[in-house]
């Protein structure tokens, strides 16, 4: 008889704390839900304002290489005051000898900076620390000659070397990755922001993933679509 009523009394108690956890956890799961749906209309409503101050007040310069030249900006940023200024195949003392037509002429307000990767692509062991250097005074460059300007310096971006070797050459991911180490060092030290897309662009062996390129050496659709992503929370503030 006692047994009998020690067991009504334990499922008693076992169905009120199964009750108590599912109206728990639905409390809980109710209040994120109110929590990232209210973070979702902060970020549309910050974005929102975000483009029309854009649009009003600011110029974007995307300066570079091939990479650059080749970015669909029109399909990805067509609301945004953006000027693509990379030509192929240009390394860091092309920019240099160019800046006025390809930097001073739009009065930027921000400078997306992503260079080097052609400066490497014969002998980087011999040229890394040069190159790093010529990065260095591009930057300076812009800081002298337009110093209202947000300067954001993109790492250099890795290679796959398993995809195309005749477009990658002799560029290495060991050198590539060092020199984005000084380049973030340099970034930290003078007021300049890095961002690290090699990281957001390479696969777990570091290498320039397959999903993200074709040629090993310039994004795909899909490697373009994630450099955005990127971007455009630097360019909203969201960061």
């Amino acid at each position: 008889m006692m047994e009998n009523k020690g067991r009504k009394v334990f499922i008693v108690l076992l169905v009120f704390a199964l009750m108590v956890t599912s109206f728990c956890a639905v409390f809980f799961y109710y209040r994120s839900s109110r929590v990232v749906y209210k973070e979702r209309v902060v970020y549309k409503e910050k974005k929102g304002k975000r483009l029309e101050d854009i649009k009003k007040h600011e110029n974007i310069v995307f300066l570079g290489d091939s990479i650059t030249q080749f970015y669909p900006i029109d399909s990805i940023y067509s609301d945004l005051p953006i000027v693509k200024s990379g030509i192929s195949g240009y390394t860091t003392d092309d920019l240099l000898e160019r800046m006025d037509s390809m930097v001073y002429q739009y009065n930027p307000t921000s400078v997306y900076l992503l260079i080097g990767t052609n400066d490497i692509m014969t002998d980087g062991e011999a040229t890394k620390d040069e190159t790093v250097e010529k990065i260095e005074e591009i930057i300076a460059d812009i800081k002298e000659n337009r110093s209202m300007a947000k300067i954001y310096l993109e790492s250099i971006y890795p290679v796959n070397r398993n995809l195309d070797t005749g477009m990658v050459r002799n560029r290495k991911n060991e050198i590539i990755r060092d020199m984005n180490e000084e380049l973030k060092e340099y970034c930290v030290k003078n007021q300049v922001t890095y961002i690290d897309m090699y990281e957001e662009l390479a696969d777990q062996d570091g290498n320039f993933s397959e999903e993200f390129t074709d040629d090993g050496l310039h994004p795909n659709d899909l490697g373009y679509a994630r450099i955005s992503q990127v971007r455009l929370n630097y360019i909203y503030d969201i960061y």
